[in-house]
Order: C-alpha cells, then structure tokens, then sequence
C-alpha cells in the first residue's frame, strides 16, 4: 500500500519561512494545521450529550478540569516536537449568562446562579458547558485550493440537537472571523439556520482527500439522515445530528466543485451503537481512509464513489478497513479508535495518534500492533492520556479542527495561536493558576466559579492577542 504524504510540504518549526513558495503545478505550498481546542476551566460532566455513551455514563461524576487542559497541551507540545504544526483554539466565554437570563432568571449574577441551580440544574450546566474544547464540531472547514473564490472557507457548525452544544456558534463565528481576519484569504459564513432538518455538526463529519494539502481534493461529507426521508428509515435508539441537506448546503457555500464532492449517509446501526459523529468510526488524511465496515449505510457505493471522485484528482484512494472480526463494533467505540488522528510525519511515514484507551483493550491492541508493523500502513502509533477528554465524550480527533494554510494565509494571522515551546509554557502556568483540580454539577451554583474563569478569560485574551473577545455577560 503506497502510505503517500508530503514531507517537502511540512513547515518548519517558523510556520511563515514558506513564505513565496510554491508546489506542483505553480500553487503556494500549503501545509495542514492542527488547531486543538483549549479545555477551559468550567470543563464538567453533566451528561448533555444523549447518543454520547462515554457522557452519558460518567454524568454526575467528578472532573479534573486542570488534568483536563494539561491533558491536551501534552498532545499538542509531543507534535508540534514531531514537526507537525499545531495551533490553539481558546475556549469560549463560559457560563452563558445571557441563555439563564433570557430563560426568565434575573437579578445579579450571582442570583442567576443561584435561581437556576435550585430550578433548573440542567440548564445551568448547559450555561456552563465546555463543550467548545471538541473544536472537531466548531465548523467545517475547507480550503483554498478547492473553493471557486481561491480563500479557505469556514461555516460554524449550528450544532442544533443539543441545547449546550447549539449556544456555542455565534460565538465560534466571532473567534474565526478574529483569527482569520484577512477576506483576500479567508471566508467565515455564519451558521445554518438552527433547526433540526439542517442539524450541522461540523468537521466531525467531513473528510477531505488529497494528493498533497496545497492541491485540489476530494471533499467527503457524511451525514446520518436526509430530513426528508421516510420516518421508518431513522435510527430506532439515538437520533442522527448531521443531515444531508446541511452538507449539501456547506459544500454550495464552500463553492465546491460537485465532481470532487461526496455525500454518504452513516449506518443507522452505528449510531445506535453510539457512532453520534462519523469521526467515532472513520478517519481519513491525505490518500487514506480508515474505517470501519459499519461506518456507512453503504459501504460499497461510497467506496465506490470515493474512488472515482479521487481518480478525478489523480489520487489513489487507499483504505484501510477494519472488519467486525478484527474489532467489533462495540470495542471500537468504547476505545474511540476512530477517533484518533492521521498525521504525516516529517519524513513522509504516516502517525496514528490514540487515546490511551486504546492500548488498555487487548483486542484493539492487538489491531494496532497489527497495523503497524514493518511494511504495515502506519509508520507509527502513538498513545495520549487523555481521559478528562474521553471521560466526557471526545478523543484525539474531537480535540482538533484541521485548517490547511499556505504561508501566506498563516502569515497573516496576528493572533498569537500557534503553538510553540513558549506557548505551551505559559499555558501550562496559565492553567495552574486559574483551574480547579475537581468539579461536580453541583459547584457551578458557587458564585466565586463565575468570577475565577473571567479572571482567567481576561488573561488568556492577552496570552492569545485576542483583543474583546471576551465580554462579560
């Protein structure tokens, strides 16, 4: 199997040196980012997220919201080390008082607080979520070299089947429009209307193929249900979140071109089994999918239609599918498998980045040992402790939103959000000073919470240069 990457294409650890560059065919060298979502400090288990087995299990219980952000600034420094660029994503403003306060609770702040703790509990935790460190769901994201307009377009997931999930988009809008200011590159749309039939969850259902990042690819959106189909035809235990008339939507707004664009709908039973995105069951990077064969209602046909979209762009589609008896349906969600990260190294060998789950499932082990071995499709895996994560309901590949930049698209971005040594280090004392080590439910009622996150929200707006992006409710 030819494991393709583009090491020519990597950026050094000065991700503007590219600069004037350029790769086959006279386009700007451009490299893939990985902007992983900083937990931030109200970080909980509440169990919000139905279909979400691993949230839905340890709601109620006890979280580390410091182990949780140090947890992923630990991933985010062991590759950025290994050559592949990383960037931050901040959390968002936390609680949302202006949700409580439109819900009829009123007074000051603490009072709202109070009055929601005591009448409403789960909707003060959705106020308080941190859902928005899973920034695979904050937008779908594609870029310049498949877009008519030639700028890297951005659509803010409306993420509508989830109360706590759907208060998170004018808010992501509004940091990508500051990230990514410059329109000579950049597109930020706002979110799809936000009602069910255009449920839109982000890049956790969306896959883009290629021959190297700064080149034409194929475009792969996956969704769990047409919101016009026959009622019969939904998923019997969990509801779907992303729907064919929200992607096809995405793909016009993105000005994709529909010959190198692919829709598949996911299989009912996956999501019954706890598949709420399809990145709980398939992964894909440059010329690989990696999948499982429950991931699509139709496995064949989208193959199929894969496969010819991608010979369209003179790409050679490897996948790489794992069967039932190789790892069951159940194993792989439980240990999030397909919720890792495909990566290239610097030397063109492909990574695998698991949760540590992974490792402590002796059949998933086993698969992994399996899968890269000498001459196998993976140069390397590679096991992240990130429980406080996976404890709520997301992994390596829920932790990051993939933005393919040419130098001169990552040179003109003033905030400070690319990672470095330095960066990472004054993050980690960021956190050790503002975060608790143990938060229940139940803490969120405490008025001093309210206070120590703004106070750590106002210092993280210098640390990123992010002038006003967080406002006081």
């Amino acid at each position: 199997m030819d494991n393709h990457c583009d090491p020519q294409g990597q950026l050094p650890d000065d991700p503007f040196t590219l600069a004037g560059s350029f790769g086959a065919g006279g386009r700007p060298r451009a490299q893939e980012f990985n902007f992983d979502g900083l937990v931030g400090p109200s970080h909980h288990h509440s169990g919000l997220a139905t279909g979400n087995i691993a949230s839905m299990r340890n709601r109620g219980t006890a979280a580390n919201p410091r182990k949780a952000a140090l947890q992923g600034l630990e991933k985010m420094l062991a590759l950025h080390r290994r050559g592949i660029p990383q960037a931050v994503l901040p959390p968002l403003a936390r609680p949302n008082l202006r949700l409580l306060r439109a819900l009829g609770f009123n007074g000051s702040d603490a009072a709202v607080l109070a009055k929601a703790a005591q009448l409403e509990p789960q909707l003060l935790s959705a106020a308080y979520s941190a859902s928005s460190m899973w920034t695979a769901n904050a937008a779908t994201v594609c870029p310049a070299a498949d877009s008519a307009d030639g700028k890297v377009h951005f659509t803010p997931a409306n993420l509508s089947a989830k109360l706590h999930r759907s208060l998170e988009h004018p808010d992501t809008a509004r940091l990508l429009r500051q990230i990514f200011s410059n329109e000579q590159y950049f597109a930020v749309h706002d979110a799809l209307p936000g009602v069910a039939a255009l449920g839109d969850e982000g890049a956790a259902n969306h896959t883009r193929f290629a021959r190297a990042h700064g080149e034409p690819g194929v475009q792969f959106f996956v969704h769990g249900e047409d919101a016009f189909a026959a009622a019969d035809a939904a998923p019997r235990r969990f509801a779907p979140r992303q729907y064919a008339e929200a992607s096809r939507a995405v793909a016009r707004l993105h000005r994709l071109d529909p010959a190198r664009t692919v829709h598949a709908r996911q299989s009912a039973v996956a999501i019954d089994a706890g598949v709420f995105h399809n990145d709980v069951i398939a992964v894909g990077h440059l010329d690989t999918l990696f999948y499982h064969q429950a991931a699509f209602d139709d496995e064949p046909g989208t193959i199929a239609a894969l496969t010819r979209a991608c010979d369209t762009s003179g790409l050679a589609l490897n996948c790489i599918r794992v069967a039932e008896d190789q790892l069951s349906l159940q194993d792989a969600v439980a240990t999030y498998l397909f919720n890792s990260q495909l990566l290239c190294a610097p030397d063109g060998g492909k990574l695998m980045v698991v949760p540590a789950e992974c490792q402590d499932n002796a059949a998933c082990r086993t698969y992994l040992e399996q899968l890269s071995a000498p001459g196998a499709p993976i140069a390397e895996v590679l096991s992240f402790d990130l429980r406080e994560s996976m404890r709520n309901g997301g992994g390596p590949a829920c932790l990051r939103l993939r933005v393919v930049l040419d130098a001169a698209q990552a040179a003109s971005i003033g905030s400070h959000v690319f990672f470095s040594e330095a960066l990472h280090d004054t993050l980690v004392a960021w956190v050790a000073r503002h975060y608790r080590d143990r938060l229940l439910p139940d803490d969120l009622r405490d008025p001093q919470l309210l206070d120590e996150i703004r106070v750590a929200l106002h210092e993280l707006e210098h640390i990123l240069n992010l002038p006003g992006f967080y406002t006081v409710d």
